[in-house]
């Protein structure tokens, strides 16, 4: 009975406590107060891997002291530099697609305070992806990898919006119930994430 009373009281305190989870916004409904995100399947800051389908919604909090920076979103999931790759989140699919591309021109140890990614005059970081539509090439930037790189990809991808290219923002929430969360961090718009 006793063992009964202390398993009941564990399971009562285990479910008062709230979960975390963590992903990139592919979608964000700013009206509606909705961000759908690709789950972080490892967790790792450095070396994520936003590969969990299918993609989830949450609310935002109902208290806004607990909501952090807007996010923004993106389609790009992993730049692959090595096998010249791009994998997006395609949304006509729901799925992700692998795209080959040709590289042009591609520069590393590209910090975020770089001239070439920063206007030290406005201080604020350029706006990338540059798609040029005429030129048939795409410029992007990646401050995790620092890698700044212009490439052509097959002619049909260029329909495709601009922010397919563009990685959203990483995001991390705590919750109690699925879709509806507590706390809403925008861990890419946190100084730790600048530096």
């Amino acid at each position: 009975m006793i063992a009964a009373i202390f398993l009941s009281v564990a399971l009562a305190g285990c479910a008062e406590q709230g979960q975390v989870d963590q992903g990139r916004v592919i979608d964000y409904d700013k009206a509606k107060g909705l961000a759908t995100l690709i789950r972080d399947a490892k967790h790792e800051a450095q070396n994520p891997d936003y590969s969990h389908l299918p993609p989830v919604v949450y609310q935002k909090p109902v208290n806004p002291k607990e909501m952090g920076a807007e996010p923004k979103a993106g389609g790009r999931m992993k730049l692959d530099t090595k096998n010249k790759q791009i994998i997006i989140f395609d949304k006509a699919t729901q799925n992700f697609k692998t795209i080959q591309y040709t590289p042009i021109d591609e520069q590393e140890n590209i910090d975020k305070k770089h001239p070439l990614v920063y206007d030290k005059d406005q201080d604020k970081s350029k706006q990338f992806p540059i798609i040029d539509r005429e030129k048939k090439q795409i410029t992007i930037y990646s401050g995790r990898q620092k890698i700044l790189t212009t490439f052509s990809v097959p002619e049909e991808y260029f329909a495709l919006p601009d922010n397919t290219w563009d990685s959203g923002d990483e995001v991390r929430i705590y919750y109690k119930v699925e879709g509806k969360a507590l706390r809403f961090m925008n861990i890419s718009k946190t100084d730790i994430f600048k530096k």
